[in-house]
């Protein structure tokens, strides 16, 4: 069977189309994340305060939803994995991006999409993370003709686990699960020990 999948022919179907689609995931998406309750900074703080692992959870079991179903669909060939768009790796950069939206996450107790879901439900607090994030989105278009040396600085290109590691994909994903089944298992131990009334 030839690859039908990633979508090849996506431009075919008209800006319009495309616009709509994208709404409605992003609508789906948002939903879905306010029902879980991440349009809420409790739920999302009590992640790094030790009291409530929703996130991790859910983080985890998306990840191993997609990287399971895209592993099954390539061994069924459905998917050509050469075709899966993979950001590209620049060391320094991320790491600096990273502890800065880590930060940010700490400080505000949202990312980028959970406060647009807070947002959308009128919470305050959200929107003045919103604005925040906003003002360093222009800060760092003004800043960056001085930060775009460092911003493209030690490029690896695309990485990936498997080769890195030098192991087969199903390795990788082998071990991802178990990770996840781990994790699964400590944080419920961890609900039990640490486990705090949302009221309080």
């Amino acid at each position: 069977m030839d690859p039908v999948a990633p979508v090849s022919k996506l431009a075919e179907w008209g800006p319009n189309t495309l616009v709509a689609t994208s709404a409605l995931l992003g609508v789906g998406f948002g939903f879905v994340l306010e029902r879980a309750g991440f349009g809420n900074a409790k739920t999302l703080a009590g992640q790094w305060y030790g009291y409530n692992f929703a996130v991790l959870r859910v983080m985890f079991t998306a990840i191993v939803t997609a990287m399971v179903g895209l592993f099954g669909l390539y061994y069924l060939g459905v998917v050509d994995l050469s075709q899966v768009y993979v950001n590209e790796t620049f060391i320094w950069p991320q790491l600096v991006g990273g502890l800065i939206f880590g930060m940010g996450f700490v400080i505000g107790q949202y990312c980028p999409g959970t406060a647009v879901v807070a947002c959308a439900t009128g919470k305050i607090d959200a929107m003045v993370y919103m604005l925040g994030f906003a003002l360093g989105l222009m800060a760092f278009f003004v800043a960056y003709p001085k930060l775009e040396a460092f911003y493209l600085s030690s490029e690896k290109g695309r990485v990936l686990l498997p080769e890195t590691l030098h192991v087969s994909t199903g390795v990788v994903v082998l071990g991802v699960v178990v990770m996840a089944l781990g994790a699964f298992a400590l944080t419920h131990v961890l609900d039990k020990r640490f486990a705090k009334d949302p009221a309080e």
